[in-house]
């Protein structure tokens, strides 16, 4: 990279090789590379990127930003001075049933069929629905997850279970934030307030297959359950929300400065949302 310094811009040649600038610049004054470095030194790093991570970050993601800064280490080593100085991300797989499929409605068929993949923005959504306790009582999260980027699209938070206060108004938002233009399909669980007619009715007269898991099948709808459980383990369950205006501070902020622009994902390369969601964009404009 030195040697094209005169021809591109550090920043450009960065952002191709996926470094930060201050990795860059640490590299041109120790330029054998950061395996020089010993477990001592690495480990400052380390508990540095799993604090501003808000402990989220797991040896996997904490190599990778290592890489981003100019350091070359495996994540093997990345996980032994871990686990040696005791540093584990807060992340415990648990899942928990919260979908009231008791009801007469007509229940869409599993059209997914657990395919997460998607190769458009706009191709395949997931939503679902969790509890959130406060001091002031209850409140309802209902989102809505774009699986080409992983992106929160649409979602809404409420002081009781109506559709139109949970998966209505979270759909709208997801409506207005990405362009429905070609076949999409919605996926969900069965409950009541995907199945009624007042969601359904939304879904009337646009390009969209609805989409249910089967009944009492979590792992059906696994990226929509898996964001409630990430969410719930790294900032709801490290707080007590006294108000539920706490509370909707605190979701706003996890959703829309942290998920969705800074948290990277494993499934996305180790990129975030934002930056998969700018690179599809991209993409599709120079198509």
């Amino acid at each position: 990279m030195k040697e094209h310094r005169r021809i591109f811009s550090v920043e450009m040649m960065c952002r191709v090789f996926r470094l930060s600038n201050s990795g860059f610049y640490y590299w041109l004054k120790h330029p054998k590379g950061k395996r020089q470095f010993d477990n001592t030194s690495l480990l400052e790093e380390i508990s540095e990127i799993h604090k501003n991570s808000k402990k989220v970050y797991g040896s996997p993601r904490i190599a990778a930003k290592l890489a981003e800064k100019g350091f070359v280490v495996s994540r093997p080593r990345v996980a032994r001075i871990m686990r040696k100085a005791g540093i584990q991300s807060i992340i415990r797989k648990k899942w928990v049933k919260t979908t009231d499929s008791k009801h007469a409605h007509p229940v869409a068929e599993n059209v997914l069929n657990r395919d997460f993949a998607a190769g458009r923005l706009g191709e395949k959504w997931v939503s679902d629905l969790t509890y959130i306790r406060t001091g002031a009582g209850w409140i309802y999260l209902t989102t809505v997850i774009d699986l080409a980027d992983r992106k929160v699209i649409g979602w809404s938070l409420s002081d009781n279970m109506e559709a139109k206060n949970t998966t209505v108004s979270a759909f709208q938002m997801a409506k207005a934030n990405r362009r429905i233009e070609d076949t999409l399909i919605f996926h969900s669980d069965q409950g009541v307030q995907y199945a009624c007619s007042e969601f359904r009715k939304l879904l009337m007269g646009l390009p969209i297959i609805q989409s249910m898991s089967r009944k009492g099948n979590c792992w059906d709808n696994a990226v929509a359950e898996s964001f409630f459980k990430t969410m719930k383990t790294e900032m709801v369950y490290q707080r007590t929300f006294k108000t539920k205006k706490q509370a909707y501070l605190a979701i706003f902020e996890y959703i829309e400065v942290w998920y969705n622009r800074k948290r990277s994902h494993s499934t996305l390369g180790y990129l975030t949302p934002l930056e998969v969601e700018k690179a599809m964009m991209n993409r599709k404009r120079a198509a």
